[in-house]
């Protein structure tokens, strides 16, 4: 057998680790060492110089996975997280490390190996796209995509790296952010340019027609189809399919998905026809779909299938130096139809739109731009009207502030980590929080901690 990778686990609980470290040396790959604190891991990290690791977020001591996870991005070794951890803030923790995978606790064998297959064909195709590209300074040259900070220069650059496969997309990013420009320029620079792009929103649809506008169905196939009609996916035939808001979908619609992608077949409603599909997959989503995995609301093998290619959208707020040059691009596009021909914006304006927060995103800035040209004086923007309501951005010196959910939940997820997942009795996190085991196991069901966590 041909030894694959050398794997580093890092998990705190030996069970859990030691089925890991068998599972891995069955199918081949090389075991490297199991450390269950930040400080062993880097010992091993240093002495075995793994190809890749495997990362528990909840570790011994002070230090957690996530820590861990920051300075293996500056080692550029690459390494999946393994957690059951489904706290919102730890989440986004994690993600902003940028991992090649997470697997959600309990998983099976497959599911492992699954990941661990998506995971090097991501790092591959990402490394060779790095080597074959000369060395110049990376710029925005997508139309359509405006701005130059850092954060979306990332995600030009992971535009080009996977438009030219037929790899499936997640594209991850809070409303408004853009995930339907993104998916248009990755089809626009594919060798499928020529074919359709055929959008579907997954959360404007009725449960009910999911299935039928997706794979389509045959005349009399349910009440009120009165001929027959060819799904998304036939539509987008040697193209792109777009399916925007997919943690919206309902989980029978989720498996036939997951066939879709696997057999690149589709069936109508009311017809046993199988018809082959050639079809591109972009998804996108604004949700934790870790999260929803964890909760069963999102099939963990549909999971795996889209997230081979992740890519998460920066917020307007967290691009702020990229705002005039947005403002500037939609004065241009709707300033020469408005009554005053707008073509400028006041330093004074400039500097309000700096001070929002901007929940809306992108998609907020551009109804704003449109409504203030139609509504100027002269053909200058001097100032705007923003929401009354406009949330503030609180942070600390460490980052954006919890919420008291988020602290609550932090706090119990520590103290029971350092009592090793004992509720009650001597020493047990409920002694330590000074209040009674049921008010303990009362908040850790509200908030979904679970011992076997620990």
């Amino acid at each position: 057998m041909i030894q694959k990778e050398k794997i580093l686990i890092v998990e705190d609980e030996f069970i859990v680790a030691n089925d890991l470290r068998l599972m891995l040396h069955k199918a081949g790959y090389q075991p490297c060492g199991i450390a269950s604190s930040v400080e062993q891991a880097r010992q091993l990290v240093a002495t075995q110089s793994p190809d890749w690791v495997l990362l528990d977020i909840m570790l011994k001591g002070s230090l957690t996975g996530i820590d861990l996870a920051r300075e293996l991005m500056q080692q550029k070794i690459p390494f999946l997280f393994i957690s059951a951890n489904t706290n919102q803030s730890i989440l986004e923790a994690a993600k902003a490390t940028h991992p090649y995978g997470f697997l959600v606790k309990p998983f099976r064998e497959r599911d492992l190996f699954v990941m661990l297959d998506i995971a090097r064909y991501r790092y591959q195709t990402e490394t060779a796209q790095v080597q074959q590209r000369p060395a110049v300074n990376r710029v925005n040259d997508i139309p359509g995509i405006i701005g130059e900070n850092a954060a979306l220069i990332d995600v030009i650059e992971k535009i080009k790296i996977v438009a030219p496969v037929t790899t499936s997309v997640l594209i991850l990013g809070e409303s408004g952010t853009g995930k339907e420009k993104v998916a248009q320029s990755i089809h626009q620079y594919s060798n499928r340019k020529a074919g359709p792009f055929v959008t579907i929103n997954c959360a404007a649809l009725p449960v009910s027609l999911v299935e039928a506008e997706l794979f389509g169905h045959e005349k009399g196939a349910f009440t009120g189809a009165v001929q027959q009609r060819a799904g998304k996916f036939e539509q987008a035939h040697g193209g792109t399919i777009f399916l925007d808001e997919i943690g919206e979908l309902p989980l029978d619609a989720q498996v036939k998905l997951l066939r879709v992608l696997q057999e690149k077949e589709v069936e109508r409603l009311g017809s046993d026809t199988v018809i082959k599909t050639d079809v591109r997959v972009v998804a996108a989503t604004n949700r934790q779909l870790e999260k929803e995995v964890a909760e069963g609301r999102f099939r963990l093998d549909l999971y795996y299938r889209l997230n081979v290619f992740p890519i998460e959208l920066p917020a307007l707020r967290k691009r702020k130096d990229d705002l005039e040059a947005l403002t500037y691009h939609f004065i241009r596009k709707y300033g020469p139809a408005s009554p005053m021909k707008v073509n400028s914006i006041s330093a004074a304006a400039l500097a309000q739109l700096q001070g929002y927060h901007w929940p809306g995103n992108v998609r907020e800035l551009e109804h704003l731009i449109e409504r203030h040209v139609l509504l100027a004086y002269t053909n200058c923007i001097e100032e705007v009207n923003l929401p009354q309501m406009a949330e503030p951005e609180y942070t600390l010196d460490n980052g954006p502030v919890k919420t008291l959910k988020e602290i609550e939940t932090e706090h119990i997820l520590n103290t029971l980590k350092a009592c090793k997942g004992k509720v009650y009795g001597p020493g047990g996190a409920a002694e330590v929080l000074r209040i009674p085991a049921a008010t303990l196991y009362s908040k850790m069901k509200k908030l979904g901690i679970k011992q076997d966590f620990f």
